[in-house]
Protein backbone atom coordinates (compact mmCIF):
# COMPACT_ATOMS: atom_id res chain seq x y z
CA UNK A 1 0.00 0.00 0.00
CA UNK A 2 1.18 3.35 -1.05
CA UNK A 3 -0.06 6.67 0.79
CA UNK A 4 -2.58 7.45 -2.29
CA UNK A 5 -3.28 4.22 -3.69
CA UNK A 6 -3.50 0.38 -2.38
CA UNK A 7 -3.32 -2.41 -5.25
CA UNK A 8 -5.37 -5.83 -4.27
CA UNK A 9 -5.43 -9.15 -5.62
CA UNK A 10 -2.66 -10.49 -7.85
CA UNK A 11 -1.61 -8.81 -10.77
CA UNK A 12 -2.71 -10.78 -14.36
CA UNK A 13 -1.42 -10.40 -17.66
CA UNK A 14 -4.87 -9.74 -19.88
CA UNK A 15 -7.27 -9.14 -16.71
CA UNK A 16 -10.17 -7.36 -15.95
CA UNK A 17 -8.61 -4.32 -13.90
CA UNK A 18 -11.33 -2.67 -11.80
CA UNK A 19 -10.16 1.30 -10.78
CA UNK A 20 -12.00 2.50 -7.54
CA UNK A 21 -10.97 5.90 -7.08
CA UNK A 22 -13.08 6.75 -4.13
CA UNK A 23 -12.63 3.24 -1.73
CA UNK A 24 -11.33 5.06 1.02
CA UNK A 25 -12.11 7.68 3.48
CA UNK A 26 -8.75 8.16 4.98
CA UNK A 27 -7.29 11.73 5.98
CA UNK A 28 -3.57 12.16 5.79
CA UNK A 29 -2.69 12.86 9.77
CA UNK A 30 -1.08 16.41 8.22
CA UNK A 31 -4.61 17.19 6.58
CA UNK A 32 -6.96 18.65 8.64
CA UNK A 33 -10.47 19.20 6.75
CA UNK A 34 -12.15 21.39 9.80
CA UNK A 35 -15.28 19.18 9.60
CA UNK A 36 -17.12 16.09 12.61
CA UNK A 37 -14.91 12.60 11.68
CA UNK A 38 -17.96 11.68 11.74
CA UNK A 39 -18.64 13.18 7.82
CA UNK A 40 -15.83 10.82 6.48
CA UNK A 41 -18.27 7.98 7.15
CA UNK A 42 -21.32 8.82 5.08
CA UNK A 43 -21.18 9.16 1.21
CA UNK A 44 -19.36 12.64 1.13
CA UNK A 45 -16.20 11.37 2.46
CA UNK A 46 -16.26 7.98 -0.06
CA UNK A 47 -17.66 5.62 -2.12
CA UNK A 48 -19.35 3.34 0.68
CA UNK A 49 -18.74 -0.34 -0.53
CA UNK A 50 -17.13 0.12 -3.18
CA UNK A 51 -13.74 -1.58 -1.38
CA UNK A 52 -15.67 -4.29 -0.10
CA UNK A 53 -17.24 -5.00 -3.48
CA UNK A 54 -13.45 -4.72 -5.22
CA UNK A 55 -12.48 -7.61 -3.05
CA UNK A 56 -15.48 -9.72 -3.67
CA UNK A 57 -14.97 -9.43 -7.59
CA UNK A 58 -11.74 -11.51 -7.00
CA UNK A 59 -9.92 -9.57 -9.58
CA UNK A 60 -7.24 -6.97 -9.30
CA UNK A 61 -7.91 -4.09 -8.09
CA UNK A 62 -6.47 -0.44 -7.94
CA UNK A 63 -8.19 1.84 -4.96
CA UNK A 64 -7.79 4.89 -4.15
CA UNK A 65 -6.52 5.74 -0.73
CA UNK A 66 -7.39 9.16 0.36
CA UNK A 67 -10.96 10.42 1.22
CA UNK A 68 -12.38 11.94 -1.96
CA UNK A 69 -12.43 15.35 0.11
CA UNK A 70 -8.97 15.38 0.55
CA UNK A 71 -8.85 15.22 -3.44
CA UNK A 72 -10.89 14.11 -5.88
CA UNK A 73 -8.68 11.77 -7.94
CA UNK A 74 -11.70 11.52 -10.46
CA UNK A 75 -11.14 14.87 -11.31
CA UNK A 76 -8.98 16.84 -13.76
CA UNK A 77 -6.97 19.95 -12.12
CA UNK A 78 -8.37 22.97 -12.69
CA UNK A 79 -11.88 21.28 -11.97
CA UNK A 80 -13.59 23.29 -8.99
CA UNK A 81 -14.17 20.56 -7.36
CA UNK A 82 -11.54 18.46 -7.17
CA UNK A 83 -10.58 19.59 -4.05
CA UNK A 84 -14.03 20.80 -2.28
CA UNK A 85 -14.71 23.74 -1.18
CA UNK A 86 -18.46 22.03 -0.19
CA UNK A 87 -20.32 18.76 -0.31
CA UNK A 88 -23.61 17.57 -0.12
CA UNK A 89 -24.40 20.83 2.12
CA UNK A 90 -21.63 20.19 3.99
CA UNK A 91 -18.09 23.13 4.32
CA UNK A 92 -14.93 22.06 3.91
CA UNK A 93 -12.82 24.99 6.28
CA UNK A 94 -9.91 23.07 5.99
CA UNK A 95 -10.03 22.74 1.48
CA UNK A 96 -9.74 26.73 1.44
CA UNK A 97 -7.13 27.18 -0.68
CA UNK A 98 -5.79 24.02 -0.82
CA UNK A 99 -5.16 22.50 -3.93
CA UNK A 100 -1.39 22.56 -5.09
CA UNK A 101 0.55 20.48 -2.61
CA UNK A 102 -2.36 18.08 -2.74
CA UNK A 103 -2.10 17.66 -6.89
CA UNK A 104 1.64 16.66 -6.19
CA UNK A 105 1.30 14.26 -3.15
CA UNK A 106 -1.59 12.70 -3.89
CA UNK A 107 -3.27 13.00 -7.33
CA UNK A 108 -0.30 13.30 -9.68
CA UNK A 109 1.33 9.93 -7.84
CA UNK A 110 -1.85 8.15 -8.78
CA UNK A 111 -2.99 8.59 -11.93
CA UNK A 112 1.06 7.86 -13.06
CA UNK A 113 0.63 4.55 -10.52
CA UNK A 114 -1.95 3.65 -12.84
CA UNK A 115 -0.81 4.35 -15.79
CA UNK A 116 2.05 2.49 -15.09
CA UNK A 117 -0.48 -0.28 -13.59
CA UNK A 118 -1.93 -0.49 -16.79
CA UNK A 119 0.85 -0.57 -18.66
CA UNK A 120 2.29 -3.68 -17.43
CA UNK A 121 -0.99 -5.67 -16.50
CA UNK A 122 -2.58 -4.74 -20.21
CA UNK A 123 -5.76 -5.55 -19.05
CA UNK A 124 -8.44 -6.37 -21.64
CA UNK A 125 -10.92 -4.06 -20.01
CA UNK A 126 -10.82 -1.79 -17.22
CA UNK A 127 -13.83 -1.65 -14.73
CA UNK A 128 -14.66 1.64 -12.89
CA UNK A 129 -16.12 1.17 -9.59
CA UNK A 130 -18.37 3.70 -8.01
CA UNK A 131 -21.17 3.58 -5.40
CA UNK A 132 -24.03 6.62 -5.07
CA UNK A 133 -26.27 7.24 -2.02
CA UNK A 134 -29.90 6.62 -2.17
CA UNK A 135 -30.58 10.29 -0.87
CA UNK A 136 -28.59 13.42 -1.42
CA UNK A 137 -29.28 15.73 1.88
CA UNK A 138 -29.74 18.55 -0.49
CA UNK A 139 -32.15 17.02 -2.57
CA UNK A 140 -34.43 14.84 -0.35
CA UNK A 141 -37.30 14.71 -2.41
CA UNK A 142 -34.83 13.71 -5.44
CA UNK A 143 -35.56 9.50 -5.74
CA UNK A 144 -33.26 7.06 -7.19
CA UNK A 145 -34.49 3.80 -7.84
CA UNK A 146 -31.37 2.60 -9.97
CA UNK A 147 -29.64 -0.30 -8.47
CA UNK A 148 -26.69 0.12 -10.86
CA UNK A 149 -25.89 2.77 -12.72
CA UNK A 150 -23.52 2.25 -15.71
CA UNK A 151 -21.78 5.67 -17.02
CA UNK A 152 -19.27 6.15 -20.48
CA UNK A 153 -18.79 9.32 -22.43
CA UNK A 154 -17.31 8.43 -25.58
CA UNK A 155 -16.95 4.96 -25.75
CA UNK A 156 -20.34 3.28 -24.77
CA UNK A 157 -18.73 -0.16 -26.36
CA UNK A 158 -19.10 -1.99 -22.69
CA UNK A 159 -21.73 0.36 -21.63
CA UNK A 160 -24.01 -0.91 -24.49
CA UNK A 161 -23.53 -4.51 -23.76
CA UNK A 162 -23.48 -4.53 -20.18
CA UNK A 163 -26.81 -2.81 -19.84
CA UNK A 164 -29.02 -5.56 -21.61
CA UNK A 165 -27.43 -8.01 -19.55
CA UNK A 166 -27.71 -6.12 -16.36
CA UNK A 167 -31.43 -5.31 -17.06
CA UNK A 168 -31.70 -9.43 -18.12
CA UNK A 169 -30.16 -10.37 -14.29
CA UNK A 170 -33.41 -8.10 -13.25
CA UNK A 171 -31.25 -5.66 -11.88
CA UNK A 172 -32.97 -2.13 -12.24
CA UNK A 173 -30.06 -0.44 -14.46
CA UNK A 174 -29.28 3.38 -15.17
CA UNK A 175 -28.20 4.49 -18.40
CA UNK A 176 -25.89 7.20 -17.49
CA UNK A 177 -27.73 7.66 -13.94
CA UNK A 178 -27.58 8.49 -11.89
CA UNK A 179 -24.58 10.72 -12.84
CA UNK A 180 -23.46 11.31 -16.77
CA UNK A 181 -20.36 9.93 -17.69
CA UNK A 182 -20.14 12.95 -20.06
CA UNK A 183 -19.39 14.82 -16.89
CA UNK A 184 -18.21 12.74 -14.33
CA UNK A 185 -15.54 10.45 -16.28
CA UNK A 186 -12.89 11.82 -15.70
CA UNK A 187 -10.58 9.03 -14.90
CA UNK A 188 -11.76 6.75 -17.33
CA UNK A 189 -11.03 9.62 -19.86
CA UNK A 190 -7.41 9.60 -19.20
CA UNK A 191 -6.73 6.17 -19.10
CA UNK A 192 -9.25 4.27 -20.98
CA UNK A 193 -10.60 6.50 -23.41
CA UNK A 194 -7.34 8.39 -23.98
CA UNK A 195 -5.94 4.83 -24.62
CA UNK A 196 -8.06 3.35 -26.61
CA UNK A 197 -9.19 0.78 -24.26
CA UNK A 198 -12.56 -0.67 -23.33
CA UNK A 199 -13.84 0.40 -19.95
CA UNK A 200 -17.24 -0.48 -18.02
CA UNK A 201 -18.28 2.04 -15.60
CA UNK A 202 -20.20 1.06 -12.94
CA UNK A 203 -22.23 2.78 -9.80
CA UNK A 204 -23.76 0.52 -7.02
CA UNK A 205 -26.66 2.08 -4.91
CA UNK A 206 -24.77 2.57 -1.47
CA UNK A 207 -27.74 0.78 0.77
CA UNK A 208 -27.34 -2.48 -1.45
CA UNK A 209 -23.30 -3.18 -0.69
CA UNK A 210 -23.18 -1.77 3.03
CA UNK A 211 -23.44 -4.80 4.57
CA UNK A 212 -20.94 -8.11 4.33
CA UNK A 213 -24.27 -9.88 2.97
CA UNK A 214 -24.62 -7.06 0.53
CA UNK A 215 -21.68 -7.31 -0.58
CA UNK A 216 -21.93 -11.10 -1.22
CA UNK A 217 -24.78 -10.76 -2.83
CA UNK A 218 -23.85 -7.99 -5.46
CA UNK A 219 -20.75 -9.28 -5.70
CA UNK A 220 -22.08 -12.94 -7.23
CA UNK A 221 -24.32 -11.51 -9.26
CA UNK A 222 -22.09 -8.93 -11.03
CA UNK A 223 -19.35 -11.33 -11.95
CA UNK A 224 -20.80 -13.01 -14.70
CA UNK A 225 -21.92 -10.23 -16.60
CA UNK A 226 -18.52 -8.12 -15.95
CA UNK A 227 -17.15 -11.50 -17.53
CA UNK A 228 -18.89 -11.86 -20.07
CA UNK A 229 -19.31 -8.06 -21.19
CA UNK A 230 -15.12 -8.18 -21.08
CA UNK A 231 -15.52 -11.73 -23.14
CA UNK A 232 -17.55 -9.61 -25.70
CA UNK A 233 -15.74 -6.08 -25.99
CA UNK A 234 -12.27 -7.12 -25.62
Amino acid sequence: MSDGWHIIGEARLGNVLIVADHASNRVPPEIDLGIERSLLSTHIGWDIGVASLAHGLHAPAYLGNVSRLVIDLNRDPGDPGLVPQSSDGYDIPGNRGETGDRIANYWKPYHEELARQIAVMQPLMLLSLHSFTPRLATRPDEVRPWEIGVLYNRDDRAARIAIPLLEAAGIATGDQQPYSGKVLNATMNRHAEGNGLPYLGLEVRQDLIDSDEGVECWGARLMPIIAEVCNRVA
